[in-house]
Order: structure tokens, then C-alpha cells, then sequence
């Protein structure tokens, strides 16, 4: 059975583009996984506990107490909409510290005891409704697969030439690309995440339809092979029994409670979850690449850090704005990101890709363009109209 840095280390070679640059397209300027892991600073693989830790009561503290704050000040009644919409964008946001340490938990980034960080990261994911060493396997092939048409997972676009593809095209320009946009993003953020788990949506098409919580027939057993299958039924011990603990609180005390307290929040981390994945990889200049095509470093400067500001990078752990780095080696806990972008960044400026749109204009146009492929000189490009 390969373990998680196996998958994330299948390939040694590979080359990337960039986005504060123009893309190179020429294979000799692409460097090997040695020489971009060569630049990054020995103490930036230093995985201390108690700064790890730190961040994980940081996130717990902020994400707790603020529920705790809203239980006992904001009174339960319908004319108080406005208030529980804003404690669950506060808690929810605060909520996604707490997924982006059990994110580093499966990575085996939060420490160098493996079976501390499967503890932590099992019982946060699983209080959100996340089956921990499922989406462990899962995420650990989307870095050993980054844009990769066939292999890769979560947001592969569709290729021009597959009816799928042909129908989202047809789709768009029925509807217009406005419109079009606004149901992608609608789909996206309230359908999206769920859909992934439950049936690979988004997924490389090689695995074909795959479900988190039943590695079995009628789904493809392809993403869990070995091992990996009881690991699944593992995971949905833990998220069956935060049902069962959501079950028993409806039971006693309504519905009303757990939706204000619990709903709300889990809704905007799932939020969170969808945005950064979704702009991390995709862009009108990020190309895709098939099997002859693709090397295992193309495949992860294929990655964009965004600007998302100093509140969001402290409160999500600089998930979304040193991700680039996080692609060259997981094992990089949060805390030495930035550092490590920095060596990346000076040692290859003509292949980290760095967006300085806001995100919001930057999601935008993503919605709007960025749905289908077609293969150019570089790769798949995708073939959304420029406006």
C-alpha cells in the first residue's frame, strides 16, 4: 500500500507556468522536484508541535467560543435572522482554522507522531461532517495527480471534445455568460462540496463516479484500493457518530438551536472549502494537461496564490496564499509557508504563479471562462470567451 507521501512523490521531474510572468511552454526550462525542493530552507520541514498546536486551540477557541457567545446572547427567534447570518459568517470562517489544521493533520505537517495527527485531524474533520482518511487518500492523489485531465481530482474541467464538454459549452451560450456564471457558482458553493464526496463530481475521469463514505459497487472502488477501503469505514464511524450527536441535540432541544448554531457555520466552511479549491488550481492562463503531457511538477506550479489579506491568512493558515509551496511539499506545516513561498518565488519567478486580482473579481472570472478545455502548444487551455 503507498503511504500519502508516496502519492504526493510519485514523480520526480516536471516543470510548471507562472502568472506574474508570461507561461514558459519550452520543457528544458522546467526543473526537477530535487532542484525546486533544493531552494526551500531545511527549517521550513520542521514540524514543531507546539507552534502546531498552538493554531489548532487558536482555531478551536475562536471557533467555540464565538458559538458559545451567540447560544447564550443572540435570542432564538426568527427577528433575529441578521444577527445568527453574522454569527455563523464569523464562526464559520473561524470554523475553517480548524479544517485547514486537520487538512495539515492528514498531511503529516502538524507533527512527527502520525498517530497524533490522525487523532486530531479524525475527530476535527469529523465534526465536519468530513470523512477524515477518505478525503486523506482523495487529496493526497489530487497532489500526486495536480491538473492532470484523467488522474487528478476536485474542479478537472471538461475537455472540448467529450459530450460533457460540448454540452456545458451548448449550455453557456444558451443561458449567457452571466447567468451562466451566477449557476456555477450557486451549484458550486451549495452542491459542490457534498456532490464530491458522494460521487467524485469534478473528479478525474479514470476513477470514474467514486463515493467517500462506500468504496464498494455501485462506485468505483478505484480511489480506495487495499487498505484504504476499511480506512473508509473508519472515517464514517467518526461521521456517524457526530450524526448521532447532532440527532441527540435536535432530539432534546429542536431543530431551531442546531441550525442557528451548528448549520450556519458548517455551511460557510464549506464555503471557504469550495473557494480556495476551486481558484487554487483554476484560472484562464492555468493550463491542464493529459497523460502524455503532464510531469509531477508542471502538474503543481499549476497552483495560484491569491491575495485573500492578513485577517483571512491568519484565521485559515495561509492556506490560500502560499499554496504554491504547500504543492511542493505538504509536509510544510502553515507556519514556515511563507518563508517557503519566498525561496520559491525568488529561485523561479518565471513559474510561480502569483494573482493579484481580488478574489472576488478573480472568482468571477473563473465562473464566467473557465469550464472547458482545448489543447493548445502548452497544454488544455481553457476555452471560455475573453472579454
Amino acid at each position: 500500500m503507498q503511504s500519502i507521501c508516496e502519492l504526493e512523490h510519485l514523480s520526480s521531474s516536471g516543470a510548471s507556468g507562472h502568472r506574474t510572468a508570461s507561461c514558459p511552454t519550452a520543457e528544458k526550462r522546467y526543473p526537477t522536484k530535487r532542484e525546486v525542493l533544493a531552494v526551500i530552507p531545511d527549517e521550513c520541514f520542521d514540524r514543531n508541535l507546539i507552534k502546531s498546536s498552538i493554531s489548532l486551540c487558536l482555531s478551536l477557541a475562536m471557533t467555540i467560543g464565538s458559538g458559545a457567545l451567540a447560544y447564550t446572547l443572540i435570542p432564538l427567534t426568527w427577528s433575529w435572522l441578521p444577527a445568527w447570518i453574522a454569527y455563523a459568517v464569523v464562526a464559520g470562517t473561524a470554523g475553517t482554522g480548524c479544517w485547514v489544521v486537520a487538512h495539515e493533520c492528514g498531511h503529516r505537517a502538524f507533527s512527527k507522531h502520525n498517530w497524533l495527527q490522525d487523532l486530531i485531524g479524525y475527530c476535527l474533520h469529523s465534526a465536519l461532517l468530513v470523512p477524515y482518511f477518505s478525503w486523506q487518500r482523495s487529496h493526497a492523489l489530487h497532489h500526486a495527480r495536480t491538473n492532470h485531465l484523467d488522474l487528478g481530482e476536485t474542479h478537472v474541467p471538461l475537455r472540448d471534445s467529450s459530450a460533457s464538454g460540448k454540452a456545458c459549452q451548448w449550455w453557456q451560450a444558451t443561458i449567457g455568460d452571466e447567468a451562466f456564471a451566477i449557476v456555477q457558482i450557486v451549484l458550486h458553493f451549495t452542491c459542490g462540496w457534498p456532490l464530491y464526496l458522494l460521487t467524485g463530481a469534478t473528479g478525474g475521469p479514470a476513477r470514474g463516479a467514486t463515493n467517500h463514505f462506500w468504496p464498494a459497487w455501485p462506485f468505483s472502488a478505484a480511489l480506495f484500493p487495499g487498505e484504504w477501503r476499511r480506512k473508509v469505514w473508519l472515517s464514517d464511524i467518526g461521521v456517524l457518530a457526530m450524526l448521532g450527536l447532532l440527532g441527540s441535540w435536535t432530539y432534546f432541544s429542536g431543530f431551531l438551536p442546531v441550525l442557528a448554531v451548528y448549520v450556519g457555520p458548517y455551511l460557510v466552511v464549506n464555503f471557504w472549502l469550495v473557494l480556495y479549491t476551486w481558484l487554487q488550481h483554476t484560472d484562464v492562463d492555468v493550463p491542464h494537461f493529459d497523460d502524455q503531457e503532464w510531469t509531477w511538477v508542471k502538474g503543481a506550479f499549476m497552483t495560484v496564490d491569491r491575495p485573500y489579506g492578513a485577517v483571512l491568512d491568519f484565521l485559515h493558515h495561509h492556506i490560500g496564499s502560499t499554496h504554491v509551496a504547500h504543492h511542493m511539499d505538504a509536509q510544510i506545516p502553515h507556519y514556515h509557508a511563507v518563508k517557503a513561498t519566498r525561496a520559491v518565488q525568488a529561485h523561479f519567478p518565471d513559474l510561480y504563479r502569483y494573482d493579484p486580482t481580488p478574489v472576488h473579481k478573480a472568482l468571477w472570472r473563473v465562473a464566467t471562462r473557465c469550464h472547458v478545455v482545448s489543447k493548445d502548444d502548452e497544454g488544455w487551455k481553457f476555452t471560455g470567451r475573453r472579454h
